[in-house]
């Protein structure tokens, strides 16, 4: 069974675009290889994008499997994980379903909130793209693929053909795994049905909204905004490390995180702030 996530209307969802084509409906295969530590790892999965309202409406929903073989001592293991995630984007509210706990999570879409309170008139594709220079992003060229014509963009080892803020095809290695998705069929502006935008009738778990210091908690985020400009001011001139220490005090999630993920998300912030100016 499936629950309708409240939609807004098209008008009010299209104050940002985050893609320069109205719809879409796209399916990928995703293929993984490699070997780590003596072990052998593959896998596949396929994936299947629903958009509209310029992307500000999305549902993507993959399913994966994953195979590790391990030959330790000469004693060979066979290992395989299956993953299956949906995640849907409603113009600046982000829904991620567990279906091994059987609930959604529903938090705020930090990057379409502050465009849209910081720069209401941006197309929050190019401010996407502007995010991705900061974290050292570049297009390296262009190419024609499944007949579309996508620049190409490359940043942290992943390589990105992307066509009017859509990408269609990712390469990526991290410690020597191999991670290839591609589009096998794309259909853009054409009428794609609410049904496919439904989740699961699972229980909606909201969130605390925070980013790396900054709190967005109220339903209402313009009612923080005052709060909000002056974690803002604070950080601006916060070092990586200064920042880093108030970031991860009193956040389990964020203390989690990789000394890369802190940078990357660090850096994310900083053009975030440079945005509004």
């Amino acid at each position: 069974m499936l629950t309708d996530v409240s939609t807004k209307t098209e008008t009010q969802d299209t104050q940002l675009k985050r893609y320069k084509v109205k719809s879409g409906s796209i399916k990928y295969k995703t293929t993984i290889s490699g070997n780590v530590m003596g072990s052998k790892i593959t896998g596949s999965g396929t994936e299947r994008k629903y958009f509209k309202a310029y992307g500000a409406i999305e549902l993507v929903e993959e399913e994966s499997s994953q195979t590790t073989v391990a030959n330790i001592f000469g004693n060979k293991s066979t290992n395989t994980t299956s993953s299956h995630t949906i995640n849907k984007l409603e113009n600046s509210d982000s829904y991620s379903v567990d279906f091994k706990q059987k609930k959604i999570y529903k938090h705020k879409n930090m990057a379409m909130e502050l465009t849209k309170q910081f720069q209401p008139n941006k197309d929050a594709g190019e401010a996407g793209k502007n995010i991705f220079k900061a974290i050292g992003g570049q297009q390296t060229g262009t190419e024609t693929y499944k007949g579309y014509d996508c620049e190409i963009w490359e940043t942290m080892g992943v390589k990105q053909w992307i066509y009017k803020g859509v990408t269609l095809k990712a390469v990526g290695t991290l410690m020597g795994i191999t991670t290839t998705t591609e589009a096998t069929t794309v259909q853009f502006d054409i009428p794609v049905p609410d049904s496919n935008f439904k989740l699961p009738n699972f229980p909606i778990v909201e969130q605390d909204n925070r980013l790396g210091g900054i709190e967005f908690d109220s339903e209402d985020f313009s009612a923080d905004y005052e709060d909000i400009q002056k974690d803002m001011d604070k950080i601006k001139n916060m070092s990586y490390e200064d920042w880093k220490q108030h970031a991860t005090a009193n956040d389990e999630e964020m203390q989690k995180m990789s000394e890369e993920e802190l940078h990357e998300t660090y850096n994310i912030i900083q053009n975030m702030i440079k945005m509004r100016e």
